[in-house]
């Protein structure tokens, strides 16, 4: 553990945010800002992709999404795209199909707990700096889910599967490296996916409602389970009804919360900025940690949640039956835009914002507890019809966040374990899979969040020197 601990201490509190924040600026600069089209981003998400003229296909690496949008497609092969078999309308999963199960594996309680102990551990500036993070990891969320689609291929049912390590692989041309890639993310599946997920579930119901861990890791393996049988569309659909809906319903909560301290919101802004960009902390932690405290707890937490740069979104973005890689990347690149941006951000804001103006709320609460302390103030919500209490509607959203995690991580390691052993290891990945459901959730944690810290870490390096080596090939 000791070992463990200080390794991941070293890699995520220097070399991998210098690493990461470099290739975020990088991708910005050379893709000429895409995060200046979020807005037609969004609104591509909500709509079909422009079909290309009749009779022909564009190159798979030569399509402008926003020239389509207002236009349309521009260039046209009279061949079909290297692996792009006719698919049967049943195997086709929409682009937001595709975005929505990557917000599944994305949107989880690192956007409630993972802020809320920046702020504890780094002060009220990490929660600019965990903002900025998301503002620049878009760029290389682009990179990666475009060369995701780009090469992608379709197994032996006709669903399109994809993600770094065949980019590894057939970009890059190296097997090994992919198949370590692709190991990782069974590894990280199991960990980051799955019983940390299980486990802060049933931490949140037991705290709040007193119920059994085992009947809760039961029921939770039980329902992953049921949406693992129908495969991809069956994720994909689950993942379109429930995440828009969580991600909403949160969002209100917080906004109802800010409205409910909207007059601490122009100190609230100030704080948090004069505490991001102070070169010495004033009293430490919560209190307010200083520009590096700041820094390396805002990044660190704002690449755990949105994961740009690690590689997971192009696994999602692959399964989508959209025609162009960069429609595909507008698309998915708005899950860190959901995910950071706003969620992260209101987040922060709501903790710093209580800070100031409840700070005996704050009495005996661990770093995990500062958000639980600001939803205390939010009225039971009968206006909305729901009764309970902030803190209530907190669990439940820590609950339902931690329950479609589970769902749309399955999906990521499910496809690392086909590249690795082919399609007869996915039953045999999905029975372990909801097993780990149920260990999760009665198991203690801090060995297997190590064990994931690291296995994120070495996710990084060859995802980034993919991007790296084939960065000619993306363009937005």
């Amino acid at each position: 553990m000791n070992l463990l601990s200080a390794i991941n201490q070293f890699l995520w509190n220097g070399p991998l945010l210098l690493l990461l924040l470099g290739i975020h600026l990088y991708f910005t600069i050379s893709l000429h800002v895409p995060q200046r089209h979020i807005g037609r981003a969004i609104r591509m998400s909500l709509q079909p992709e422009p079909a290309p003229k009749s009779g022909t296909a564009p190159p798979q690496d030569d399509v402008n999404p926003l020239s389509a949008v207002s236009k349309s497609l521009k260039r046209a092969s009279k061949q079909p795209p290297r692996g792009e078999e006719k698919a049967c309308p049943r195997h086709r999963v929409s682009p937001f199909g595709a975005l929505a199960t990557t917000l599944a594996a994305t949107l989880g309680t690192g956007n409630i707990i993972g802020v809320s102990t920046a702020v504890a551990l780094g002060g009220p500036g990490a929660v600019l700096w965990c903002w900025l993070t998301g503002v620049l990891g878009m760029a290389t969320a682009y990179a990666e889910c475009f060369l995701g689609v780009l090469y992608r291929r379709r197994d032996s049912e006709g669903h399109h599967i994809g993600g770094p390590m065949y980019v590894i692989r057939d970009g890059l041309g190296c097997k090994p490296l992919a198949g370590f890639y692709a190991l990782c993310i069974v590894v990280a599946a199991f960990g980051v996916g799955c019983t940390t997920q299980a486990n802060s579930l049933t931490q949140t119901t037991s705290l709040t409602w007193g119920l059994s861990p085992h009947l809760v890791g039961i029921a939770a393996a039980v329902i992953t389970g049921l949406v693992l049988i129908g495969g991809i569309r069956s994720i994909s659909r689950v993942c379109m009804r429930l995440v828009p809906v969580l991600g909403l319903l949160y969002i209100a909560g917080c906004l109802a919360l800010l409205w409910r301290f909207r007059s601490a919101l122009g100190a609230t802004c100030l704080y948090i900025l004069e505490n991001a960009l102070s070169p010495q902390a004033a009293l430490g932690g919560a209190a307010g940690g200083g520009l590096l405290l700041a820094a390396r707890y805002g990044i660190a937490r704002g690449l755990y949640t949105n994961e740009a740069g690690i590689g997971t979104s192009a696994i999602g973005a692959a399964s989508s039956d959209a025609f162009s890689p960069a429609y595909q990347a507008y698309v998915s690149m708005t899950a860190v835009f959901w995910d950071t941006v706003v969620m992260c951000l209101l987040t922060g804001l709501v903790i710093v914002a209580n800070m100031l103006l409840h700070p005996d709320s704050l009495t005996g609460i661990n770093e995990t507890g500062l958000a639980a302390a600001a939803f205390r103030s939010l009225p039971l919500l009968s206006a909305w019809g729901l009764p309970f209490d902030g803190e209530v509607f907190l669990a439940l959203s820590l609950a339902a966040f931690a329950l479609t995690t589970l769902i749309g991580w399955s999906y990521m390691g499910e496809k690392a374990a086909e590249y690795l052993w082919g399609p007869a290891a996915i039953p045999h990945y999905k029975l372990v899979y909801i097993v780990m459901v149920y260990v999760g959730a009665v198991i203690p944690m801090q060995l297997v969040w190590e064990c994931t810290d690291l296995v994120n870490a070495v996710m990084v390096l060859p995802n980034v020197v993919a991007l790296i080596l084939l960065r000619k090939k993306i363009h937005a």
